[in-house]
């Protein structure tokens, strides 16, 4: 049985052991696939650990990306994200507003009043037609940025199929490789985060306030490696938003609304946030928080309908089909 990563409030999340998926037996491959299948059922979230990227790349990874963030901030907006279709490029503090709204005027309203405490780099696939990377100038802290992302991504993308595969494995699919003629592009988005220190006065004269305000993701899942600050909470069945502690080691998987779809809604897209992490150093300051989240989408013009076994009839599926690309770009367009 796998132990619970988060477990409070009629919420568990399991942490599982990925490896004995990767490199067990046929027995314990299909009881990963089925644990990784139920905890994506039931709470929308899942711990993997012993994943095949090793600790050293994820501390390289974490250092290069802070080095960026310590760029000013002249030369960061230089790189700036520019439109839904590109998901490309640096987002000052107070740019994106995450929330569950699509009204672009209601968003507006809450990122005015409430703008998420953060600073973000998107950087997607390096060879799509139209849409470059903002890669920063290479020199001092920074030689060797571009292949430190590159390579992380390719990374990313493999865990993301084999993920992927657990799902149809543990759906019980014939083809467990299902999922791969609908993901092998890349259409995916390394996320670096920076959530900036801040004055713990902050939080108490602004009692609304959050790093990261309450969402689900859009794709089919994320992964997310954290820093050991904390902050992230995940809605429970109850409705109370619980801590999701990191645990070193370990990557945090979430579905995504797309997969929640191409589920016939029997994954679950859970709402999370960022809040004012839990207080672990005297002093007025909050340490600054670094994150990466890796968006993993179906490829772009994939035409997304009901998976194989989740529904018995036509009448029971329950959204029509949709194309990847287009439902991502209008889900976009609401946050920025």
């Amino acid at each position: 049985m796998e132990k619970a990563a988060v477990q409070a409030d009629g919420l568990l999340i399991p942490l599982i052991d990925f490896g004995k998926f990767l490199n067990g037996d046929e027995t314990q491959k299909l009881e990963t696939a089925k644990a990784i299948l139920h905890g994506f059922q039931t709470a929308g979230f899942i711990y993997l650990r012993n994943i095949p990227i090793t600790p050293s790349t994820r501390a390289h990874v974490f250092n290069t990306s802070a080095k960026f963030f310590k760029l000013p901030l002249e030369t960061k907006l230089s790189h700036g994200w520019t439109t839904p279709e590109a998901n490309r490029g640096y987002s000052a503090p107070g740019r994106e507003k995450v929330t569950q709204l699509t009204d672009i005027s209601e968003v507006s309203k809450i990122r005015t009043s409430a703008p998420d405490i953060k600073e973000s780099f998107e950087i997607g696939r390096d060879n799509e037609p139209g849409h470059p990377n903002q890669w920063p100038l290479e020199r001092d802290d920074l030689v060797g940025f571009k292949s430190t992302m590159t390579s992380f991504f390719d990374q990313c993308k493999s865990l993301h199929l084999d993920v992927m595969r657990a799902i149809a494995v543990g759906m019980g699919l014939d083809d467990h490789n299902y999922f791969d003629t609908f993901l092998d592009v890349g259409d995916n988005t390394l996320r670096l985060l920076h959530y900036p220190a801040v004055d713990k006065k902050f939080f108490q004269i602004n009692p609304g306030q959050v790093r990261a305000g309450e969402h689900s993701d859009y794709g089919s899942i994320t992964l997310l490696f954290q820093d050991e600050r904390g902050g992230l909470q995940v809605k429970s069945p109850n409705g109370q938003f619980v801590d999701a502690t990191p645990i070193e080691g370990t990557c945090v998987v979430n579905a995504g609304d797309l997969l929640a779809r191409w589920s016939n809604d029997t994954i679950k897209s859970t709402i999370h946030r960022v809040v004012e992490p839990p207080s672990k150093t005297d002093g007025d300051i909050h340490p600054p928080r670094y994150s990466i989240a890796y968006f993993c989408n179906p490829n772009s013009k994939a035409y997304i309908e009901a998976i194989p076994g989740t529904y018995a009839t036509e009448a029971e599926k329950k959204y029509p089909g949709i194309n990847s690309g287009q439902y991502l770009v209008q889900r976009l367009a609401a946050t920025y």
